[in-house]
């Protein structure tokens, strides 16, 4: 994936993520995403349902994420939603933004992971 630019690298996290994650795929928001490659900071435009990717700045966005490229390109290639969670809670990436979006996307992504983890913990014994 390090060859792909930022849009398709988002494009297809979020792709990924709403697979595992369902309840979000109806979320109506607007989002943006500032990956970071070394000195370079490339502006990513969300519109969900969708998604609808660009490369643009977003005034309108309620959520901004912002992350680095390589770690972007490390959790797409890993396509595994623990992941992104250790990430989170390791602090490797942060959003800001509106509250509400931010408690709900970070509640319905907790309780995949739990139940992901504990069907995990079922299938080894």
């Amino acid at each position: 994936m390090s060859n792909a630019d930022s849009r398709t690298a988002v494009e297809t996290a979020i792709k990924q993520l709403l697979e595992q994650v369902p309840a979000l795929k109806p979320l109506k928001i607007v989002a943006s995403a500032e990956v970071q490659g070394g000195r370079d900071i490339q502006l990513v435009r969300i519109v969900m349902p969708g998604p609808k990717v660009t490369k643009a700045m977003s005034p309108d966005a309620r959520v901004t994420v912002e992350i680095r490229r390589d770690l972007l390109n490390e959790l797409v290639e890993t396509n595994d939603l623990q992941a992104w969670v250790r990430a989170w809670d390791h602090g490797r990436f942060r959003a800001h933004g509106v509250d509400e979006y931010l408690r709900l996307i970070g509640q319905v992504v907790s309780k995949t992971a739990a139940k992901q983890r504990a069907l995990a913990a079922q299938k080894r014994g």
